[in-house]
């Protein structure tokens, strides 16, 4: 595995510079990893949790799984707390994960969706993270670097949050999205942590 990894991680070119990402309710900063709450009287409530993930399988080491979030975060121009908290929520670090709707792997990637990434194994955790921060960032684009709205199109498709124009009134997607945000601002803390005080979650 540690083979295809340098091979996969070789294979790629390093990202332009980061970019700051307006929203109407969020401004999303992935150069100053944060998320700002605009018009609300409350953050997301944060949920310290691990940051290393614990149900990585043999399939992939913790060091190969870090490396290859921060390779391909760094190749789209995403924050690494902000890709952890994706696959938190999507698979809980489970590479092996299959949805009763279909999704596959670390970042639930759905059998079409992965076939237009070209991801040929989605059971292959550094092919899922590749596809999984490609598509992140496309939605991104395509929502004008509205967080929110791309988390819920990630979520319930493209096509739902384009005809609500907000995120759709699905409940599933509304704590989708709350769910993300607060791993992302957990991942985020425990990062900035000094090491001593990150040991104990």
């Amino acid at each position: 595995m540690k083979h295809l990894l340098c091979a996969s991680l070789a294979c790629a070119v390093i990202g332009a510079t980061p970019t700051v990402l307006m929203s109407g309710m969020y401004d999303y900063s992935q150069e100053e990893d944060t998320v700002a709450v605009i018009g609300e009287t409350a953050e997301p409530e944060i949920q310290y949790t691990p940051y290393r993930p614990s149900h990585v399988n043999a399939r992939i080491s913790e060091r190969e799984l870090d490396q290859a979030i921060a390779w391909y975060a760094r190749q789209h121009r995403l924050s690494q707390a902000l890709l952890r908290a994706v696959i938190k929520t999507e698979s809980d670090f489970r590479p092996s994960a299959v949805s009763r709707t279909g999704a596959l792997g670390l970042m639930q990637l759905m059998p079409r969706t992965a076939a237009s990434l070209k991801v040929r194994d989605p059971f292959n955790p550094v092919e899922n993270i590749r596809g999984g921060a490609t598509h992140l960032r496309y939605l991104l684009d395509r929502f004008d670097g509205n967080l929110p709205l791309a988390l819920a199109a990630y979520n319930a498709g493209e096509y739902r949050v384009r005809r609500y124009q907000q995120i759709p009134p699905i409940q599933e997607t509304k704590f989708y999205v709350k769910k993300v945000l607060s791993y992302y601002h957990a991942f985020r803390s425990a990062k900035n942590r000094p090491a001593a005080a990150r040991s104990q979650f």
